[in-house]
């Protein structure tokens, strides 16, 4: 009896050893598995930087916008050459030739002015009003102007009519000139006096004669005196007017 509960005991513990054999086995392998699960997971992890990739993709359409900004200052840029005149075709190295002949187009214009140009002041009447050329030859003869065999009033150096011509006194519209002969007939929505550049004598002071006699035809008629753009004068159309005449003077 002893003998067989030895046997039974001897069996149980078997059982119970290769349970837990068995059960070791497993846990083991159980703690294993997560381990070859990561490494069998770096796949995933390689899809990572996809996954990145994806979330980068605002970026790469951020990316996008650049060219673009880029294709329009480009395109900004291409309106230079056609300032300049240059094709369009013409390859980027020769933009430094394009610049060169466009600095020396700008100086030659810079010596044209200097060549000549004008001072320009209109004297406008309101609208269905006109100067009447028996009121305006008195006028003008007052104030020192003296008529011209080309049709214009000339004010010269010399109130007397003698010496350079400083300005002209001329009829804005067509055909530009008066008749000396028929002033009692002849009227005119407006006159416009002119100076060349540089003029003859001191320049400033030939600029506020004109100045002067603009405003007293003004004064006379009632009439309205404008720039060269035809736009009313003001203090700042004035101080642009002396500055080009200090240019020319100079």
């Amino acid at each position: 009896m002893a003998e067989q509960l030895r046997w039974v005991l001897i069996i149980i513990s078997v059982i119970v050893i290769g349970g837990l054999l068995i059960h070791g086995l497993w846990s083991v392998r159980k703690k294993d598995a997560p381990v070859a699960t990561n490494d069998e997971r770096v796949e995933p992890a390689d899809q990572a930087p996809t996954e990145r990739q994806s979330v980068a993709e605002p970026a790469s359409h951020t990316e996008r916008d650049e060219p673009q900004f880029g294709d329009l200052s480009f395109s900004a840029d291409e309106k230079q050459p056609h300032s300049f005149t240059a094709s369009d075709d013409e390859p980027a190295a020769e933009v430094d030739d394009v610049t060169t002949a466009t600095d020396a187009s700008v100086e030659d214009e810079a010596e044209q002015p200097a060549a000549s140009d004008f001072i320009i002041v209109h004297i406008q009447m309101p609208e269905g009003l006109s100067m009447e050329g028996s009121k305006l030859l008195p006028a003008v003869n007052t104030l020192g102007f003296k008529y011209s065999e080309e049709g214009f009033f000339n004010r010269h150096l010399d109130p007397a009519g003698h010496g350079p011509v400083l300005f002209r006194l001329v009829n804005m519209y067509n055909p530009g000139t008066f008749d000396i002969d028929n002033m009692e007939q002849f009227s005119t929505a407006g006159i416009s006096l002119f100076m060349t550049l540089p003029c003859d004598g001191d320049g400033l002071a030939a600029f506020n004669m004109l100045h002067s006699a603009a405003k007293k035809l003004a004064d006379e008629f009632g009439a309205v005196i404008l720039d060269s753009q035809r736009e009313e004068m003001t203090v700042d159309s004035v101080r642009n007017y002396v500055e080009k005449v200090r240019r020319f003077s100079a």
